[in-house]
């Protein structure tokens, strides 16, 4: 495919159009040696009917050839065996070009037959559904109809009155008739002697009243109405209107070209015939919908010829829309049309449209070759950058690459042999001699879908091993998402040296130890490798011995000796930093540390948990939160290659000690606290205690309260059950190790179960007082199911939602990437410390935006456009600063992309963002992934008062499809700046003002049981003055984008959770909701009153006028939900692939609409590179090379 283009243009295609699409390839009359030349012109352009297809027919059943003049006819379409034609004259490459001149088909490839368009000559014009069934009805438009009467026309229901000629007639132009009025009329106005009307019906009379239109006249006209109307309904409707003439007019479009007189026939290896077993074949229902529509065609041909009675004439007219009808868009109009079994047959549309649609199944989901699957198991004895590969499949997955080893060290002479060499493996074959050679330094792919972020498809080295298994290292599970229940993997081959160079450079599992939503280190330690570490590390006792030890190495030799057991407690004296090998303190530590120190990395120190010095060396339990700051440290302090070498050790280390420990929890492991009944009974009596003046129905409003009293039971009861533990218990050790991330499992098999949620989402009172190992009564068994059924229900909902979410997320900022270094802004945001002092994960990785000065005694931290570092973040945190300006992508001024000063750091290296960065896709798939752990239900606390809390993906699909909050659900907002004051009462609710000089005053009606201020207070404008959630677009409407970009950030941050996503995530997205302004005034620019045009167009656009002493136009902001963002995208290819297809394309075909091919949905699409990282601009013009490494003489290759 030919892909050196930089736009791809759609528009209607004129009748003559059609027809010289399908002549310049099957004209008899074109030059038999001439390749397809696109400025062919048939010599008998108006008598020529080459490319038309006649006949219904597919193929002959005899011969099973396609018939002439059919379907599949290879005249037409191209033969369909390579270099040969129909009736076997010409055969053999050597005809390369030439025409057959018995059969008319030409001698070339059997592909064309993916490229070839016929079409079909019509015998009445027709209507394209699209263009009169959309909304708005585009035919309608031109036509000053309502969509119902364009259908009543061209379904000869009504009639349209075309001309006027007597002046008594009351009729005007374009009237429609029904039936028996048309027939009054014709009485009345029509005789032998005068004719003061005409009107017809159909197509063709439509078609008549879009000839006449004259672009260039209507334009001006209603340019004029335009100004003088003073109605701002009147406007809209004109503008609408102008604005769909003036695009044709630009595009150099007819209006008329919307009713049909020549349909397309598509390529037949599009709509494919395939034979099946028995003699049968299965074939696409294009076919069937073509054949209704060719078979309608010419019986209406016949009946014309046959000069039948109109009204015969008219419902075969009818019949031929409603078969076009259903080609275009079956369902649309009527009835749909059914095939075998009472199967709605697939249209065009359908075609294009959905999960299974050309768009998403064919184009954006393309299928690759050397490719494999299997069940994953664990390979501990992996590096974190190796996988293994059962033999066999990487046989089948580098068969290309065996083969031309196997040409080039002589055991076979030919491709054919050395294919069936590597079909055909023995034990003793020659293959595996160079199987080892050939994956050695050639990497492969692994992906586990549901690949929700960039880290579910990571590259790994391959080593062979026996089995049917891939294997992983266990360190890259949780990035994966993976376990080894079953799990399944899907193995890709990159083949060029492209493809390799970036799996190495870029997707090597080894250098994706961060994750990108938050920056933490995601290739850490879990599990049993925790139990390992916890076990090995972890002090029995603080009973400190005397014995000491001068070096770590002398601790070991003892205790592999048996003198020292593992949790034994030691003294350890170790040089510190500046002394002579001698120092004052020793280290009070244990065996298992030391041994566990002896991996880690030098150049870290750590506080010692005894003496409080900073040590090079880990005095502490290494669980779960420790190896996770240890793995942090490490990458920021030594890099890459250190963390992995790091990571690999400990893995190692972990997994030998977690071994010896054999720790296994019994079911004498888990420890029933003796005083549980004694809580459970005290918390019973107090909650008697509270009821006992209540009467049933006020029962209700004091839920919370019992539920309160009913958690602190349990809480009582878990710590109880966690202070009796024995410290090497193996329940102990597993809960406190972070091996396991709660503690609540434990609890319920050993000591209480606890509150369970009704089927409402109400919690449940009482509780279940009994554990597990107890064992349950009939009816708390009961209650309990209903959590587990629904843990199982929300898993397939959760992975559907959350799947949606994601999508749209990525459409909508699929084509946001980092273009330029910095776009020289002076815009910024605050970042606001909230009551946790997390301001330095909210600035840590972003650009200062003006300086950040010491509080205490004005030293300067960050210099203004400085990059603010983790060390500097939790400086400025210790400091107790709580707002700090930022740049950010939400005030950038890049017109493509942002920049990545006001980006920031990538969050997966902690550098400054590369030039060229997908920062968008990231994005999105940041917000998507943690989506499955979100809830997916209302929940219920208990007590009408008060407001359902929505939590999880229905809050945050609410809040990027910008909702606005329910009836009785929203919160008042103050629309100016001001003091509140009280303004008495008003219908029995207490009514308040907010007076600020400079504006008029505001009264607002707030229930003092909703009400957030008080009599005296300030408030800004949008600040909330009732309790509910805020409706963005009330805030927006205010002039307040800032706080409309602060709440919808802090509102998504809200149901995440702490720490979970990084902030400059969801601004990515939240700044795509906000790129289109509505036009309130056009002034002197082309655009029209409510238009909604890209931001930065509007700005440019305004810019020139404004340089040419014109008026520019006046806008306001708005706020797009995802959904729609991503359908107003400036690409229509983009665009069409998410949702809406039709309507999409239907737009984009009547404006003329330009692709320019930004995006990467819009490339991956044509097939080309996508313009970001390696595919961006700036890197076109590399070149890669494979260079074999050199190897020294004495064999050695350091």
């Amino acid at each position: 495919m030919n892909t050196a283009f930089d736009s791809i243009s759609i528009k209607i295609a004129s009748p003559d159009q059609i027809k010289d699409e399908s002549k310049k390839t099957s004209c008899k009359r074109r030059n038999p040696a001439q390749a397809v030349d696109d400025s062919f012109i048939c010599p008998e352009k108006g008598t020529c009917s080459c490319g038309e297809v006649k006949k219904a027919e597919t193929i002959n059943y005899r011969s099973f050839r396609p018939e002439p003049e059919g379907l599949f006819c290879e005249a037409i379409f191209g033969p369909q065996k390579d270099w040969e034609c129909n009736c076997g004259k010409y055969k053999r490459i050597k005809h390369k070009g030439l025409i057959c001149d018995r059969c008319g088909v030409e001698i070339t490839q059997q592909r064309v037959r993916r490229d070839r368009l016929g079409y079909i000559q019509l015998a009445a014009p027709v209507s394209h559904i699209w263009y009169f069934k959309g909304i708005p009805s585009r035919i309608g438009t031109f036509c000053e109809l309502s969509s119902r009467d364009v259908e009543r026309v061209l379904y000869f229901e009504g009639f349209i009155v075309v001309e006027v000629t007597d002046p008594d007639c009351p009729l005007e132009r374009g009237q429609v008739l029904t039936e028996i009025e048309y027939i009054e009329h014709s009485n009345k106005y029509r005789d032998g002697s005068r004719d003061g009307f005409r009107a017809g019906t159909g197509a063709e009379v439509i078609r008549e009243l879009l000839s006449d239109i004259d672009l260039e006249a209507e334009i001006e006209k209603l340019t004029t109405e335009l100004e003088e109307t003073t109605s701002q309904q009147k406007k809209l409707k004109i503008a609408k209107q102008l604005k769909q003439m003036a695009d044709f007019a630009e595009v150099g479009q007819r209006p008329e070209w919307m009713i049909l007189d020549v349909i397309p026939v598509i390529p037949p290896d599009l709509r494919p015939l395939v034979p099946l077993e028995g003699g049968r074949f299965a074939t696409s229902d294009l076919n069937d919908l073509y054949r209704r529509v060719i078979n309608r065609n010419n019986r209406l041909r016949k009946l014309i010829q046959l000069r039948s009675p109109e009204v015969i004439l008219r419902n075969e007219k009818r019949m031929l829309q409603e078969a076009v009808d259903a080609f275009f868009d079956n369902g649309r109009h009527g009835r749909r049309v059914t095939g075998p079994g009472n199967r709605p047959l697939k249209s065009l549309a359908d075609v294009l449209k959905g999960k299974i649609g050309r768009f998403r199944q064919n184009l954006l989901g393309k299928r690759v070759d050397y490719s494999g699957r299997s069940v994953i198991v664990v390979g501990p004895e992996l590096g974190l950058h190796q996988c293994g590969i059962p033999k066999r499949m990487a046989v089948e997955l580098f068969k290309p690459f065996i083969i031309e080893r196997l040409q080039a060290y002589g055991h076979t002479q030919t491709i054919k042999r050395a294919k069936h060499l590597a079909e055909h493996v023995d034990s003793d074959s020659p293959v595996w001699e160079v199987v080892e050679e050939v994956i050695a330094d050639h990497p492969v792919l692994l992906n586990r879908p549901p690949t929700l972020h960039r880290l579910g498809i990571q590259a790994f080295l391959p080593v062979l091993v026996e089995g049917k298994s891939i294997r992983i290292p266990p360190l890259v599970c949780k990035a994966f998402n993976a376990d080894f229940d079953g799990d399944q993997m899907a193995v890709h081959v990159p083949l060029t040296v492209e493809a390799q160079a970036e799996a190495k450079l870029l997707m090597l599992s080894s250098h994706n130890i961060l994750k990108p939503s938050h920056g933490d280190p995601i290739a850490v330690p879990e599990l049993d490798m925790v139990l390992g570490s916890s076990f090995l590390t972890t002090l029995r006792e603080k009973l400190w011995c005397h014995r000491r030890y001068a070096q770590p190495e002398e601790v070991i030799t003892a205790h592999v000796a048996g003198q020292l057991k593992l949790h034994d407690s030691i003294q350890l004296f170790r040089a510190s930093n500046g002394d002579d090998g001698k120092t004052a303190e020793p280290i009070l530590t244990t065996v298992g540390r030391v041994i566990f120190n002896q991996v880690l990395p030098p150049g870290l120190e750590w506080e010692d948990e005894n003496s409080q010095q900073r040590l090079p060396y880990l005095n502490a339990e290494a669980d779960g939160r420790q190896l996770s700051n240890l793995i942090h440290r490490c990458f920021n302090e030594l890099g890459t290659r250190t963390t992995t070498e790091v990571l690999e050790k400990v893995q190692k280390l972990a997994f030998e000690y977690a071994t010896l420990s054999g720790i296994s929890p019994g079911i004498m492991d888990y420890i029933t606290p003796d005083n549980r009944d004694t809580l459970v009974s005290k918390a019973q009596t107090e909650i008697d205690a509270l009821l006992s003046n209540v009467s049933v129905s006020e029962r209700e409003e004091h839920e919370n309260e019992q539920i309160r009293i009913w958690l602190n039971a349990i809480t009582a009861v878990e710590h109880t059950m966690f202070s009796i533990l024995p410290e090497l218990d193996p329940v102990h050790i597993m809960a406190d190790s972070g091996a396991r991330a709660r503690k609540n499992p434990f609890m319920q098999i050993s000591a209480i179960i606890g509150l369970k949620a009704k089927q409402s989402g109400e919690i449940l009172i009482p509780p279940i007082t009994t554990s597990y190992r107890d064992g349950l009564d009939v009816l708390d068994y009961f209650n309990s199911t209903y959590g587990s059924r629904k843990g199982l229900v929300d898993t397939a909902m959760k992975t559907a939602a959350s799947g949606y979410l994601t999508r749209k997320l990525v459409d909508v900022a699929q084509d946001v990437r980092i273009t330029t270094e910095d776009c020289g802004t002076l815009n910024s945001i605050q970042k606001f410390a909230t009551d946790g002092g997390d301001l330095a994960f909210k600035i840590s990785g972003r650009t200062a935006a003006e300086e950040i000065l010491n509080p205490e005694n004005g030293d300067l931290l960050v210099p203004s456009g400085t990059v603010i570092s983790a060390q500097m973040s939790e400086q400025i945190d210790a400091l107790g600063i709580r707002i700090a300006k930022v740049r950010s992508v939400l005030t950038c001024q890049t017109d493509d992309g942002v920049c990545a000063k006001c980006y920031g750091n990538d969050l997966t290296t902690n550098h400054l963002v590369n030039v060229g960065e997908a920062v968008g896709i990231i994005a999105a798939q940041s917000i998507g992934e943690p989506g499955t752990q979100l809830t997916m239900r209302t929940f219920h606390t208990g007590g009408a008062a008060n407001l359902d809390i929505v939590a999880g993906i229905p809050r945050v699909t609410e809040l990027f499809e910008a909702r606005r909050p329910k009836r009785g659900e929203a919160a008042e907002i103050a629309e100016i700046e001001g003091y509140v004051q009280s303004a008495g009462m008003k219908s029995g609710i207490p009514t308040y003002r907010i007076e600020h000089e400079g504006y008029q005053s505001r009264l607002y009606q707030i229930p003092d049981e909703k009400r957030r201020v008080a009599e005296g207070d300030w408030v800004d404008a949008g600040e909330p003055l009732t309790d509910g959630y805020l409706n963005p677009h009330d805030i927006l409407s205010i002039g307040r984008e800032e706080a409309v970009w602060s709440y919808l950030v802090d509102e998504v941050q809200k149901v995440y959770g702490k720490e979970t996503i990084n902030d400059k995530h969801v601004e990515t997205i939240v700044r795509q909701m906000l790129t289109k302004i509505r036009i309130t005034e056009p002034g002197d620019t082309n655009f029209y009153p409510n238009d909604e045009v890209q931001r930065r167009q509007f700005e440019r656009v305004n810019s020139e006028i404004e340089e040419k002493d014109g008026t520019a136009a006046s806008g306001e902001p708005i706020l797009q939900s995802i959904s729609k963002a991503s359908l107003s995208t400036d690409s229509f290819i983009s665009a069409a692939s998410f949702q809406q297809t039709t309507k999409v394309l239907t737009d984009a075909a009547v404006s003329g609409q330009t692709d320019r091919l930004f995006g990467l949905k819009e490339n991956v699409i044509l097939g080309r590179l996508i313009p970001a990282g390696s595919g961006f601009s700036n890197f076109q013009d590399l070149e890669i090379s494979s260079i074999e490494p050199e190897i020294s003489e004495t064999g050695d290759d350091d």
